[in-house]
């Protein structure tokens, strides 16, 4: 099984074999039909049909005239609704964060509409992103395509399922705490959380500034190159994003690791689930086979890094949203409204005490990463969790769930790292299994090399619900 990719519909518009109309009206039609389905997927909460045909008339104009603006013009992408993207108020998966339209695009939405990219509509998320499952009681459950009886992971749910269900090959998502790689790991994609400013977050709503980054998700390594290379360098709008080294994807198709160092903290690597350890493990010895190394690391105090990174998110994500709201007497499902509750409870000296731990943690990481290249780990601890019925109604909070999705992400969002989830193979019930690699930063490129190499040695499943928008 072969997703379609973003140069799979260049090419397909180039030969005539179909047009960015046609798809972006098979798209609506798929999207209106699993809306009505009795277990609907429910990967978006807002798209508008003539602007998306507006968009995709502006695409097959410039085809026809030989003008086409690259490998992205007309192909469907999708937009976490943590991003501003016209003419959709941003909600953040609640039903009060705005009532208006934002002024104009975020940084990254506009990169990819001036690539041509067909904007398909805002994804659904878990709610104001406090969560990695992707529950919702607002705008409905998003479904994993694998298995629509599981989570897809969140909080960027609606647009790992999108890409994993073929609705588009690339999707934005935001991470402040693998709020992209663990939906990408539980779906089956691929996702890539950036060194902390390479990708400017101008137009994402300012919930947890010091460690969220927004970022692509997709169905192939390739494509996060694609989106990558157009989402990264330096934005006027934010100051941050001003002094990075330029991206460079010179070697990214090398799968020769003649050389590479991969440090692996076997105590950490192997605390989660034994169908998960033994495939990571299986990707391990395929990158032996191409020449790298694996070297045994520690990492101390990971659990007070965990608490810091908790710490710091809801401290940050509460003085966000109270600038704004009369937060308490807002709708919220039960796990958020438990999560600002106990944000309430820290002090500014918690807060201090956390940015402590988090600069040990920089200099504990930049010591090993003198000596190896990448640090491995699984994605998470567990494969999608089982949706219970009436958590979709109720809301749910699961701590030991919520543990054992998050027990690899924190440290990158945290100390800034970039880090990336990619598949690798399949738990016994079929679910997916992601891998991650943790990089120096800015060494994104190194990262997408690793999982580009990954691709040769994994044989993807077709999700049980997976469209196609190109003819075969």
């Amino acid at each position: 099984f072969q997703p379609e990719t973003a140069s799979d519909f260049h090419q397909a518009y180039l030969e005539g074999k179909t047009t960015p109309v046609k798809v972006a009206e098979r798209l609506l039609d798929i999207i209106r039909s699993i809306e009505e389905s009795a277990v609907p997927l429910r990967p978006f909460v807002a798209w508008e049909e003539h602007e998306l045909m507006r968009q995709a008339k502006a695409s097959v104009g410039r085809y026809q005239r030989g003008e086409s603006l690259g490998i992205l013009d007309g192909v469907p992408v999708a937009v976490k609704d943590e991003l501003d993207m016209l003419p959709f108020p941003t909600m953040v998966g609640t039903k009060f964060f705005n009532t208006q339209p934002p002024a104009q695009d975020a940084t990254s939405v506009a990169r990819l509409r001036s690539a041509g990219a067909l904007m398909v509509g805002k994804t659904n998320m878990h709610e104001i992103g406090l969560g990695v499952t992707g529950l919702n009681i607002h705008y409905g459950t998003t479904r994993n395509p694998h298995h629509l009886d599981h989570y897809p992971g969140g909080s960027s749910s609606g647009s790992a399922a999108a890409v994993a269900a073929g609705l588009s090959p690339i999707a934005l998502g935001v991470d402040g705490g693998g709020s992209i790689r663990i939906p990408a790991s539980l779906c089956g994609v691929v996702g890539l959380k950036t060194t902390w400013g390479r990708i400017s977050s101008a137009g994402c709503a300012p919930l947890s500034w010091s460690v969220a980054t927004n970022g692509p998700i997709t169905s192939t390594v390739s494509d996060a190159a694609l989106a990558y290379s157009i989402l990264a360098g330096p934005d006027p709008r934010q100051l941050r994003t001003q002094n990075q080294p330029p991206v460079d994807l010179q070697d990214f198709e090398d799968a020769n690791l003649t050389g590479v160092k991969l440090g692996v903290f076997s105590a950490w690597f192997n605390h989660a689930s034994t169908d998960i350890v033994q495939n990571c493990e299986r990707m391990l010895d395929a990158f032996k086979s191409q020449g790298a190394v694996v070297e045994e690391i520690e990492i101390p105090e990971l659990n007070e890094v965990r608490i810091a990174h908790v710490v710091t998110i809801v401290t940050e994500m509460l003085t966000s949203l109270q600038t704004h709201f009369k937060l308490f007497r807002q709708p919220f499902g039960l796990d958020a409204l438990l999560n600002l509750t106990l944000a309430k409870e820290f002090s500014g000296n918690d807060y201090v005490k956390a940015q402590r731990i988090r600069a040990q943690l920089i200099r504990n990481l930049t010591q090993i990463f003198q000596n190896v290249d990448a640090i491995v780990t699984p994605s998470t601890a567990r494969t999608a969790p089982p949706i219970l019925p009436d958590a979709l109604t109720n809301g749910e909070s699961d701590l030991s769930t919520l543990t054992e999705l998050m027990r690899y992400s924190p440290e990158a969002n945290i100390g800034g790292f970039p880090a990336i989830s990619f598949p690798v193979g399949y738990d016994a019930k079929g679910l997916p299994v992601g891998m991650q690699l943790i990089g120096r930063p800015w060494e994104e490129s190194f990262l997408l090399r690793m999982a580009k190499t990954s691709e040769r040695f994994f044989a993807r499943h077709p999700p049980m619900m997976r469209f196609s928008l190109l003819p075969n």
